[in-house]
Protein backbone atom coordinates (compact mmCIF):
# COMPACT_ATOMS: atom_id res chain seq x y z
CA UNK A 1 0.00 0.00 0.00
CA UNK A 2 1.14 3.54 -0.69
CA UNK A 3 1.23 6.03 2.24
CA UNK A 4 -1.79 8.21 2.92
CA UNK A 5 0.11 11.49 2.81
CA UNK A 6 3.39 12.88 1.60
CA UNK A 7 2.94 16.49 2.68
CA UNK A 8 6.28 18.16 3.53
CA UNK A 9 7.46 17.55 7.10
CA UNK A 10 10.67 18.19 9.00
CA UNK A 11 12.03 14.86 7.69
CA UNK A 12 11.56 15.90 4.07
CA UNK A 13 12.83 19.42 4.67
CA UNK A 14 16.04 18.11 6.22
CA UNK A 15 16.44 15.73 3.30
CA UNK A 16 16.97 18.45 0.70
CA UNK A 17 19.26 20.79 2.63
CA UNK A 18 22.40 19.34 1.04
CA UNK A 19 23.35 17.83 -2.28
CA UNK A 20 23.29 14.07 -1.99
CA UNK A 21 25.67 13.67 -4.89
CA UNK A 22 28.17 15.96 -3.14
CA UNK A 23 28.06 13.50 -0.25
CA UNK A 24 28.78 10.63 -2.63
CA UNK A 25 31.74 12.47 -4.12
CA UNK A 26 33.20 13.22 -0.66
CA UNK A 27 32.84 9.60 0.44
CA UNK A 28 34.30 8.36 -2.86
CA UNK A 29 37.31 10.71 -2.69
CA UNK A 30 38.11 9.74 0.90
CA UNK A 31 38.24 6.05 0.03
CA UNK A 32 40.05 6.63 -3.28
CA UNK A 33 42.74 8.70 -1.54
CA UNK A 34 43.26 6.13 1.20
CA UNK A 35 43.62 3.20 -1.20
CA UNK A 36 45.55 5.31 -3.75
CA UNK A 37 43.13 4.55 -6.56
CA UNK A 38 44.47 5.07 -10.08
CA UNK A 39 43.69 8.53 -11.42
CA UNK A 40 42.20 7.21 -14.68
CA UNK A 41 39.77 4.91 -12.87
CA UNK A 42 38.83 7.78 -10.55
CA UNK A 43 37.83 9.85 -13.56
CA UNK A 44 35.56 7.11 -14.87
CA UNK A 45 33.85 6.30 -11.57
CA UNK A 46 33.36 9.94 -10.62
CA UNK A 47 30.91 10.39 -13.51
CA UNK A 48 27.65 8.71 -14.45
CA UNK A 49 27.48 6.84 -17.76
CA UNK A 50 24.01 8.01 -18.83
CA UNK A 51 21.36 10.36 -17.48
CA UNK A 52 17.90 10.05 -19.03
CA UNK A 53 15.22 12.68 -18.38
CA UNK A 54 11.78 12.18 -19.92
CA UNK A 55 8.75 14.49 -19.84
CA UNK A 56 5.59 12.63 -20.71
CA UNK A 57 1.83 13.36 -20.78
CA UNK A 58 -0.77 11.28 -18.93
CA UNK A 59 -4.55 11.60 -19.08
CA UNK A 60 -6.18 11.90 -15.65
CA UNK A 61 -9.50 10.31 -14.66
CA UNK A 62 -11.32 13.59 -15.30
CA UNK A 63 -9.86 13.94 -18.80
CA UNK A 64 -7.18 16.51 -17.93
CA UNK A 65 -3.63 16.04 -19.26
CA UNK A 66 -0.73 16.34 -16.82
CA UNK A 67 2.96 16.37 -17.72
CA UNK A 68 5.32 14.34 -15.52
CA UNK A 69 9.12 14.36 -15.31
CA UNK A 70 10.86 11.05 -14.90
CA UNK A 71 14.52 10.13 -14.49
CA UNK A 72 16.76 7.12 -15.05
CA UNK A 73 20.44 7.54 -14.21
CA UNK A 74 22.88 4.77 -15.15
CA UNK A 75 26.07 5.20 -13.18
CA UNK A 76 28.30 2.28 -14.16
CA UNK A 77 27.97 -1.16 -15.75
CA UNK A 78 31.50 -2.53 -15.63
CA UNK A 79 30.36 -5.48 -13.48
CA UNK A 80 27.08 -6.23 -15.25
CA UNK A 81 23.70 -4.76 -16.25
CA UNK A 82 22.58 -1.56 -14.58
CA UNK A 83 20.39 -2.28 -11.55
CA UNK A 84 18.41 -0.01 -9.28
CA UNK A 85 15.08 0.99 -7.86
CA UNK A 86 12.36 3.35 -9.02
CA UNK A 87 10.87 5.88 -6.59
CA UNK A 88 7.76 8.06 -6.73
CA UNK A 89 8.18 11.16 -4.58
CA UNK A 90 7.62 14.94 -4.90
CA UNK A 91 11.25 15.63 -3.93
CA UNK A 92 12.79 13.43 -6.62
CA UNK A 93 15.36 15.32 -8.72
CA UNK A 94 18.39 14.52 -10.85
CA UNK A 95 20.86 15.11 -8.00
CA UNK A 96 19.13 12.59 -5.76
CA UNK A 97 18.81 9.97 -8.52
CA UNK A 98 22.45 10.49 -9.51
CA UNK A 99 23.59 9.82 -5.93
CA UNK A 100 21.37 6.77 -5.52
CA UNK A 101 22.65 5.32 -8.80
CA UNK A 102 26.25 5.63 -7.63
CA UNK A 103 25.43 3.97 -4.33
CA UNK A 104 23.91 1.07 -6.28
CA UNK A 105 27.21 0.59 -8.11
CA UNK A 106 29.11 0.33 -4.82
CA UNK A 107 26.42 -1.85 -3.25
CA UNK A 108 26.51 -4.47 -6.01
CA UNK A 109 30.31 -4.52 -5.98
CA UNK A 110 30.46 -5.01 -2.21
CA UNK A 111 27.89 -7.82 -2.35
CA UNK A 112 29.86 -9.50 -5.17
CA UNK A 113 26.94 -9.72 -7.59
CA UNK A 114 27.22 -9.09 -11.35
CA UNK A 115 25.29 -5.83 -11.53
CA UNK A 116 26.13 -2.20 -12.08
CA UNK A 117 24.33 0.77 -10.58
CA UNK A 118 21.28 2.74 -11.69
CA UNK A 119 18.29 4.51 -10.18
CA UNK A 120 15.07 6.06 -11.42
CA UNK A 121 12.14 8.09 -10.28
CA UNK A 122 9.21 10.32 -11.11
CA UNK A 123 8.75 13.69 -9.41
CA UNK A 124 5.21 13.58 -8.03
CA UNK A 125 3.19 12.69 -4.93
CA UNK A 126 1.53 9.32 -5.62
CA UNK A 127 -0.95 9.75 -2.76
CA UNK A 128 -2.74 12.47 -4.75
CA UNK A 129 -3.62 10.14 -7.63
CA UNK A 130 -6.07 7.29 -8.04
CA UNK A 131 -4.94 3.72 -8.62
CA UNK A 132 -5.98 3.99 -12.28
CA UNK A 133 -3.95 7.18 -12.69
CA UNK A 134 -0.93 5.54 -11.05
CA UNK A 135 -1.19 2.69 -13.52
CA UNK A 136 -1.28 5.05 -16.50
CA UNK A 137 1.64 7.11 -15.12
CA UNK A 138 3.70 3.95 -14.62
CA UNK A 139 2.92 2.52 -18.04
CA UNK A 140 3.56 5.82 -19.83
CA UNK A 141 6.90 6.23 -18.02
CA UNK A 142 7.92 2.70 -18.99
CA UNK A 143 7.01 3.45 -22.61
CA UNK A 144 8.96 6.73 -22.48
CA UNK A 145 12.06 4.93 -21.23
CA UNK A 146 11.82 2.49 -24.14
CA UNK A 147 15.03 0.56 -24.72
CA UNK A 148 16.85 2.50 -21.99
CA UNK A 149 15.81 -0.44 -19.79
CA UNK A 150 16.03 -4.16 -20.60
CA UNK A 151 16.53 -7.56 -18.93
CA UNK A 152 20.22 -7.71 -19.87
CA UNK A 153 20.82 -3.95 -19.82
CA UNK A 154 19.03 -2.07 -17.00
CA UNK A 155 16.68 -3.73 -14.52
CA UNK A 156 14.39 -1.52 -12.35
CA UNK A 157 12.99 -2.58 -8.96
CA UNK A 158 10.75 -1.12 -6.23
CA UNK A 159 11.95 1.74 -4.05
CA UNK A 160 10.26 4.56 -2.11
CA UNK A 161 6.48 4.55 -2.74
CA UNK A 162 6.68 1.81 -5.38
CA UNK A 163 5.84 -1.85 -4.91
CA UNK A 164 5.23 -5.17 -6.66
CA UNK A 165 2.10 -3.80 -8.34
CA UNK A 166 4.09 -0.99 -9.94
CA UNK A 167 6.62 -3.58 -11.14
CA UNK A 168 3.83 -5.73 -12.63
CA UNK A 169 2.60 -2.74 -14.67
CA UNK A 170 6.13 -1.99 -15.84
CA UNK A 171 6.66 -5.62 -16.80
CA UNK A 172 3.41 -5.85 -18.75
CA UNK A 173 4.10 -2.60 -20.60
CA UNK A 174 7.64 -3.61 -21.50
CA UNK A 175 6.52 -7.06 -22.70
CA UNK A 176 3.84 -5.42 -24.86
CA UNK A 177 6.61 -3.45 -26.58
CA UNK A 178 8.49 -6.65 -27.49
CA UNK A 179 7.88 -8.92 -30.50
CA UNK A 180 5.48 -11.71 -29.50
CA UNK A 181 8.10 -14.45 -29.77
CA UNK A 182 10.52 -12.53 -27.48
CA UNK A 183 8.19 -11.65 -24.62
CA UNK A 184 8.74 -14.56 -22.27
CA UNK A 185 12.48 -14.19 -22.60
CA UNK A 186 12.15 -10.76 -20.93
CA UNK A 187 10.46 -11.53 -17.58
CA UNK A 188 13.61 -10.41 -15.76
CA UNK A 189 13.34 -6.82 -17.06
CA UNK A 190 12.20 -5.83 -13.56
CA UNK A 191 12.56 -7.45 -10.14
CA UNK A 192 10.36 -7.14 -7.08
CA UNK A 193 7.42 -8.50 -9.10
CA UNK A 194 4.42 -10.31 -7.59
CA UNK A 195 5.13 -14.02 -7.10
CA UNK A 196 2.54 -15.00 -9.71
CA UNK A 197 4.22 -12.77 -12.30
CA UNK A 198 7.70 -14.21 -11.81
CA UNK A 199 8.72 -12.65 -8.51
CA UNK A 200 10.82 -14.40 -5.87
CA UNK A 201 9.66 -15.49 -2.45
CA UNK A 202 11.51 -13.47 0.17
CA UNK A 203 11.95 -10.40 -2.03
CA UNK A 204 9.39 -8.36 -0.09
CA UNK A 205 11.35 -8.78 3.15
CA UNK A 206 14.82 -8.96 1.63
CA UNK A 207 16.12 -5.50 2.61
CA UNK A 208 14.81 -5.78 6.16
CA UNK A 209 16.04 -9.36 6.46
CA UNK A 210 19.50 -8.31 5.31
CA UNK A 211 19.59 -5.48 7.87
CA UNK A 212 18.78 -7.94 10.66
CA UNK A 213 21.38 -10.46 9.43
CA UNK A 214 23.96 -7.64 9.59
CA UNK A 215 22.88 -6.56 13.09
CA UNK A 216 23.07 -10.18 14.25
CA UNK A 217 26.65 -10.48 12.99
CA UNK A 218 27.63 -7.15 14.55
CA UNK A 219 26.18 -8.32 17.88
CA UNK A 220 28.10 -11.59 17.61
CA UNK A 221 31.37 -9.74 16.91
CA UNK A 222 30.82 -7.45 19.92
CA UNK A 223 29.41 -10.04 22.36
CA UNK A 224 26.24 -7.99 22.48
CA UNK A 225 22.99 -9.59 23.62
CA UNK A 226 20.16 -8.67 21.25
CA UNK A 227 17.70 -10.20 23.70
CA UNK A 228 18.21 -7.25 26.03
CA UNK A 229 18.68 -4.61 23.32
CA UNK A 230 16.59 -1.49 22.88
CA UNK A 231 16.27 0.25 19.53
CA UNK A 232 14.57 3.12 17.72
CA UNK A 233 13.57 3.17 14.07
CA UNK A 234 12.87 5.96 11.60
CA UNK A 235 10.55 4.99 8.77
CA UNK A 236 7.83 2.38 9.08
CA UNK A 237 7.21 1.35 5.50
CA UNK A 238 8.09 -2.01 4.02
CA UNK A 239 11.69 -2.04 5.27
CA UNK A 240 11.16 -0.52 8.71
CA UNK A 241 8.17 -2.66 9.58
CA UNK A 242 9.92 -5.85 8.40
CA UNK A 243 12.96 -5.04 10.53
CA UNK A 244 10.86 -4.60 13.68
CA UNK A 245 9.02 -7.87 13.07
CA UNK A 246 12.32 -9.73 12.65
CA UNK A 247 13.97 -8.02 15.62
CA UNK A 248 11.07 -9.11 17.83
CA UNK A 249 12.22 -12.72 17.40
CA UNK A 250 15.41 -11.82 19.27
CA UNK A 251 13.48 -10.19 22.09
CA UNK A 252 14.84 -6.73 21.21
CA UNK A 253 12.63 -3.88 22.42
CA UNK A 254 11.34 -1.17 20.08
CA UNK A 255 10.97 1.97 22.21
CA UNK A 256 10.55 4.79 19.66
CA UNK A 257 9.44 5.05 16.04
CA UNK A 258 9.10 7.93 13.57
CA UNK A 259 7.46 8.20 10.18
CA UNK A 260 6.33 11.03 7.93
CA UNK A 261 3.45 11.90 10.30
CA UNK A 262 5.50 12.21 13.51
CA UNK A 263 7.20 10.22 16.25
CA UNK A 264 6.09 7.98 19.12
CA UNK A 265 7.76 6.79 22.35
CA UNK A 266 7.04 4.02 24.81
CA UNK A 267 9.98 3.21 27.07
CA UNK A 268 8.27 -0.04 28.08
CA UNK A 269 8.28 -1.19 24.49
CA UNK A 270 6.08 -1.01 21.39
CA UNK A 271 4.68 -4.27 20.02
CA UNK A 272 5.81 -4.32 16.36
CA UNK A 273 3.02 -6.65 15.23
CA UNK A 274 0.39 -4.46 16.86
CA UNK A 275 1.86 -1.32 15.27
CA UNK A 276 2.06 -3.00 11.85
CA UNK A 277 -1.62 -3.88 12.08
CA UNK A 278 -2.47 -0.32 13.14
CA UNK A 279 -0.57 1.13 10.16
CA UNK A 280 -2.38 -1.25 7.79
CA UNK A 281 -5.70 0.10 9.03
CA UNK A 282 -4.79 3.79 9.41
CA UNK A 283 -2.04 4.40 6.85
CA UNK A 284 0.59 5.72 9.30
CA UNK A 285 1.68 5.56 12.93
CA UNK A 286 -0.20 8.79 13.72
CA UNK A 287 -2.63 8.32 16.59
CA UNK A 288 -1.29 4.93 17.70
CA UNK A 289 -2.73 4.62 21.20
CA UNK A 290 -0.01 2.54 22.89
CA UNK A 291 2.74 5.17 22.70
CA UNK A 292 2.95 8.91 23.34
CA UNK A 293 3.68 11.47 20.62
CA UNK A 294 7.10 13.17 20.75
CA UNK A 295 8.85 15.67 18.51
CA UNK A 296 11.66 14.94 16.05
CA UNK A 297 14.50 16.07 18.32
CA UNK A 298 13.26 14.07 21.29
CA UNK A 299 13.04 11.03 19.04
CA UNK A 300 16.66 11.43 17.92
CA UNK A 301 17.83 11.96 21.52
CA UNK A 302 16.07 8.84 22.83
CA UNK A 303 18.56 6.63 24.64
CA UNK A 304 18.78 3.19 23.03
CA UNK A 305 21.33 0.63 21.93
CA UNK A 306 20.56 0.73 18.19
CA UNK A 307 19.17 3.31 15.76
CA UNK A 308 17.84 2.01 12.43
CA UNK A 309 17.19 4.87 9.99
CA UNK A 310 14.87 3.40 7.33
CA UNK A 311 13.37 6.56 5.83
CA UNK A 312 14.94 9.26 3.64
CA UNK A 313 18.41 10.73 3.13
CA UNK A 314 20.41 13.24 5.21
CA UNK A 315 18.69 12.57 8.53
CA UNK A 316 21.89 12.38 10.59
CA UNK A 317 23.80 15.62 10.08
CA UNK A 318 26.30 17.79 11.94
CA UNK A 319 23.29 19.30 13.74
CA UNK A 320 21.55 16.04 14.68
CA UNK A 321 24.49 13.64 15.22
CA UNK A 322 25.34 15.08 18.67
CA UNK A 323 21.79 14.25 19.83
CA UNK A 324 22.16 10.50 19.34
CA UNK A 325 22.59 8.40 22.49
CA UNK A 326 23.31 4.85 21.34
CA UNK A 327 25.89 2.22 20.38
CA UNK A 328 25.07 1.42 16.75
CA UNK A 329 23.55 3.06 13.67
CA UNK A 330 22.43 0.39 11.18
CA UNK A 331 21.57 2.21 7.95
CA UNK A 332 18.50 0.60 6.40
CA UNK A 333 17.89 3.76 4.33
CA UNK A 334 20.08 5.11 1.53
CA UNK A 335 22.29 8.01 2.56
CA UNK A 336 20.80 8.78 6.00
CA UNK A 337 24.15 10.05 7.35
CA UNK A 338 26.10 12.90 5.76
CA UNK A 339 29.93 13.13 5.81
CA UNK A 340 30.05 15.72 8.61
CA UNK A 341 27.88 13.51 10.81
CA UNK A 342 30.12 10.53 10.08
CA UNK A 343 33.05 12.40 11.62
CA UNK A 344 31.03 13.21 14.75
CA UNK A 345 29.75 9.66 15.19
CA UNK A 346 33.24 8.26 14.76
CA UNK A 347 34.62 10.63 17.40
CA UNK A 348 31.82 9.60 19.76
CA UNK A 349 32.61 5.91 19.17
CA UNK A 350 29.13 5.21 17.79
CA UNK A 351 29.43 2.34 15.32
CA UNK A 352 27.93 2.88 11.87
CA UNK A 353 27.13 0.04 9.47
CA UNK A 354 26.88 1.94 6.17
CA UNK A 355 23.93 1.77 3.81
CA UNK A 356 25.86 0.27 0.90
CA UNK A 357 26.47 -2.78 3.08
CA UNK A 358 23.59 -2.75 5.56
CA UNK A 359 20.64 -2.49 3.15
CA UNK A 360 22.10 -4.56 0.31
CA UNK A 361 19.70 -7.44 0.98
CA UNK A 362 17.24 -5.97 -1.51
CA UNK A 363 19.61 -5.98 -4.47
CA UNK A 364 20.99 -9.39 -3.51
CA UNK A 365 17.55 -11.01 -3.61
CA UNK A 366 16.73 -9.01 -6.74
CA UNK A 367 19.72 -10.77 -8.27
CA UNK A 368 18.27 -14.11 -7.12
CA UNK A 369 14.92 -13.24 -8.75
CA UNK A 370 16.70 -12.24 -11.95
CA UNK A 371 18.56 -15.57 -11.96
CA UNK A 372 15.39 -17.57 -11.34
CA UNK A 373 13.65 -15.86 -14.26
CA UNK A 374 16.61 -16.47 -16.58
CA UNK A 375 16.69 -20.15 -15.61
CA UNK A 376 12.91 -20.65 -15.43
CA UNK A 377 13.34 -21.74 -11.82
CA UNK A 378 11.51 -21.09 -8.55
CA UNK A 379 13.42 -21.29 -5.26
CA UNK A 380 11.94 -22.03 -1.83
CA UNK A 381 12.11 -19.35 0.88
CA UNK A 382 14.63 -21.36 2.89
CA UNK A 383 17.01 -21.39 -0.09
CA UNK A 384 16.57 -17.66 -0.73
CA UNK A 385 17.20 -16.75 2.92
CA UNK A 386 20.19 -19.09 3.13
CA UNK A 387 21.81 -17.66 0.00
CA UNK A 388 21.07 -14.10 1.20
CA UNK A 389 22.66 -14.79 4.58
CA UNK A 390 25.80 -16.19 2.96
CA UNK A 391 26.16 -13.29 0.51
CA UNK A 392 25.55 -10.47 2.97
CA UNK A 393 27.70 -11.91 5.77
CA UNK A 394 30.56 -12.46 3.33
CA UNK A 395 30.19 -8.79 2.37
CA UNK A 396 30.12 -7.79 6.05
CA UNK A 397 33.35 -9.71 6.68
CA UNK A 398 35.09 -8.11 3.69
CA UNK A 399 34.18 -4.64 4.96
CA UNK A 400 35.13 -5.46 8.56
CA UNK A 401 38.52 -6.84 7.55
CA UNK A 402 39.19 -3.87 5.24
CA UNK A 403 38.35 -1.41 8.04
CA UNK A 404 40.93 -3.14 10.22
CA UNK A 405 43.56 -3.33 7.48
CA UNK A 406 43.23 0.36 6.55
CA UNK A 407 42.49 1.56 10.10
CA UNK A 408 39.47 3.46 8.87
CA UNK A 409 35.72 3.75 9.43
CA UNK A 410 33.32 1.19 7.98
CA UNK A 411 31.85 3.47 5.32
CA UNK A 412 35.27 4.21 3.87
CA UNK A 413 36.13 0.52 4.13
CA UNK A 414 32.96 -0.40 2.22
CA UNK A 415 33.88 2.01 -0.56
CA UNK A 416 37.38 0.53 -0.71
CA UNK A 417 35.94 -2.99 -1.08
CA UNK A 418 33.78 -1.79 -3.98
CA UNK A 419 36.52 0.25 -5.65
CA UNK A 420 39.02 -2.60 -5.47
CA UNK A 421 36.65 -4.90 -7.31
CA UNK A 422 35.96 -2.29 -9.98
CA UNK A 423 39.67 -1.50 -10.30
CA UNK A 424 40.44 -5.13 -11.06
CA UNK A 425 37.80 -5.21 -13.83
CA UNK A 426 39.10 -2.03 -15.46
CA UNK A 427 42.72 -3.22 -15.23
CA UNK A 428 41.84 -6.58 -16.82
CA UNK A 429 39.57 -5.27 -19.58
CA UNK A 430 41.23 -1.97 -20.36
CA UNK A 431 39.52 1.06 -21.90
CA UNK A 432 38.10 1.01 -25.45
CA UNK A 433 39.48 1.86 -27.98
Amino acid sequence: MLPTSLEPTIIQELTKQKSLYDNVVKQFKKAADLMKLDEDIRKILAKTNNEIVVNFPVKMDDGRIEIFTGYRVQHNNALGPYKGGLRYHPLVDIDEIRALAAWMTWKSAIADIPFGGAKGGIQFDPTKYTINELERITRRFTFALGNNIGPEYDIPAPDVNTNSQIMAWMLDTYLSMMPAHERYRCLHVVTGKPIESGGSVGRDKATGQGVVFIIEQWAKDHNFDLGSATYIIQGFGNVGSRVTSLMKRHGSKLIAVEDITGALLNSEGINPDDLIEYVKNHGSIYGYPSAKPIDHNIFLATKADIFIPAAMENQITAETAPMLNLKLVAEAANGPTDPEADIILNRRNIHVIPDILCNSGGVIVSYFEWLQNKRSESWELEEVDSKLHKKIINAYERVRDTAIAYRTDWRTAAYIVALKRLRIVYKERGIFP
